[in-house]
């Protein structure tokens, strides 16, 4: 079920649509709580009567709580809603990788940069036995000081 502006999750609130993709759609929404910005990635409908789906759902949730690196997407929590279910994200600020990289080249000294901290982070979740089966540019988000972060580990 799509949400819309004013849709409350519990204590977050629903401020806007942020993207979508295979396993859900992202929405921005306002921690009430601790008064902070989240983004809610938010399992579609038809997933949540799927047991398969579900546990693949949930084992994102638990992989990304267990890895903490500088470059790679937080977690803050998986909500239950009634029928709805969302993981509660970091909000990262910027453009994806792919966007960067379409608005024309990107300098040397950058890409080296981005390149050492994808890297990095992919390492970490290496390190733990967690691989994460689509990396993409679409998959990496830059926060506004250009620090890269891997997200979407597509469990």
């Amino acid at each position: 079920m799509p949400l819309s502006s004013g849709t409350r999750l519990d204590f977050y609130e629903v401020t806007g649509k942020l993207g979508e993709g295979a396993m859900g759609e992202v929405y921005r929404a306002r921690d009430t709580t601790l008064d902070r910005d989240v983004a809610l990635k938010v399992l579609p409908e038809a997933f949540t009567a799927d047991p398969e789906r579900l546990a693949r759902f949930q084992r994102e949730a638990k992989v990304l709580a267990s890895l903490n690196h500088p470059n790679i997407g937080g977690i803050h929590g998986l909500q239950t809603s009634g029928d709805t279910r969302a993981l509660v994200l970091e909000l990262i600020e910027g453009p994806t990788l792919a966007e960067r990289i379409a608005e024309g080249p990107v300098p040397v000294d950058q890409a080296v940069a981005l390149a050492i901290g994808i890297s990095e982070g992919i390492g970490q979740a290496h390190a733990q036995g967690i691989v994460h089966r689509d990396i993409k540019p679409q998959n990496v988000l830059l926060t506004p000081e250009g620090v890269p972060k891997v997200t979407d580990f597509g469990i």
